[in-house]
C-alpha cells in the first residue's frame, strides 16, 4: 500500500471485528511512527496501550459513570470550542447526522442515539485502546505534533491491513481513566485510539464521509492561473 491508498482509505472505524492484534505489530507502527516530525525534535507525545483484561476493566468503570450524564464529564481541555460556528460547526453537525443516519436512528430517538454513543466507551469493538498523554506545559505546537504522530499511527496500521477511530470523546472520563490506568500527574490527557480490524460490511464504516473543497482553505499567491 502506497501513501496516498492509505490516506484515501484511512477512516474513523467504529465498527470492528474480534480479531486480535499482535504486539509485534503494534510495536513496528510506533517504532515506525517515532520518526514523525515534532518541534526541536520534542516528540512530546506518551500514550498507554491497553488490551485484554485491563482494557475490559476500563471499559466497566466507564460504564458505571455513563448513566450519570454529563455530571460525570470532567475533561481536562474544550474538546471543541465553546464558540466554534459557521462552517466548522456546519461540518461537526453535518457529519454527526450523517453517521446516524447511516445507522437508520432518527434524531427523535435519544435513547438509540444515546446507547450508540456509549460504543465510544467500549472503542466500537477494537481489541486495543490507546490512551494518548503529554506534559501540561506543552502548548499548541506540541499538540500539532501529537496530531501528526498520531496521523501517522493512522496510516502506517492502513499499511498493516488494520484501523484506527481517534477517539476526543475519552476525555470526558479522564478522572476515571486515571483510576484505572498510571498517567503522570503533570500530564494532561488527550484522547485514546481504538485500532483493530475494520468490519468492512458495517453501514458505520461504508457511509461517505464528505470533505471540504481545498478552495474552502487554501489560497494561492504567486502561482500562474
Amino acid at each position: 500500500m502506497n501513501v496516498s491508498e492509505a490516506v484515501a482509505t484511512r477512516r474513523s472505524v467504529r465498527k470492528f471485528t474480534d480479531q486480535t492484534v499482535d504486539r509485534e505489530t503494534l510495536t513496528r507502527i510506533l517504532e515506525k511512527a517515532q520518526r514523525s516530525p515534532s518541534g526541536g525534535n520534542t516528540q512530546p507525545w506518551n500514550a498507554v496501550v491497553l488490551t485484554g483484561e485491563p482494557m475490559q476493566k476500563l471499559f466497566a468503570r466507564i460504564a458505571e459513570e455513563f448513566p450519570k450524564g454529563r455530571a460525570a464529564h470532567a475533561p481536562e481541555y474544550h474538546i471543541y470550542p465553546p464558540d466554534l460556528e459557521g462552517a466548522y460547526e456546519q461540518r461537526r453537525f453535518g457529519i454527526g447526522e450523517t453517521m446516524y443516519a447511516a445507522l437508520e436512528i432518527p434524531r427523535e430517538d435519544k435513547a438509540k442515539r444515546l446507547m450508540w454513543f456509549a460504543e465510544n466507551f467500549r472503542a466500537f469493538g477494537a481489541p486495543v485502546l490507546m490512551l494518548v498523554h503529554t506534559p501540561k506545559y506543552m502548548g499548541p505546537p506540541q499538540w500539532s505534533d501529537i496530531g501528526m504522530w498520531m496521523q501517522t499511527i493512522g496510516l502506517l496500521a492502513r499499511e498493516e491491513g488494520l484501523d484506527t477511530c481517534f477517539q476526543e470523546a475519552w476525555a470526558v472520563y479522564s478522572p476515571q481513566i486515571r483510576e484505572m490506568v498510571v498517567i503522570p500527574d503533570d500530564h494532561i490527557f488527550f484522547c485514546g485510539i481504538a485500532i483493530g480490524h475494520r468490519d468492512s460490511e458495517a453501514p458505520i464504516n461504508t457511509f461517505e464521509v464528505p470533505r471540504a473543497d481545498i478552495s474552502e482553505s487554501i489560497e494561492w499567491v504567486g502561482f500562474p492561473e
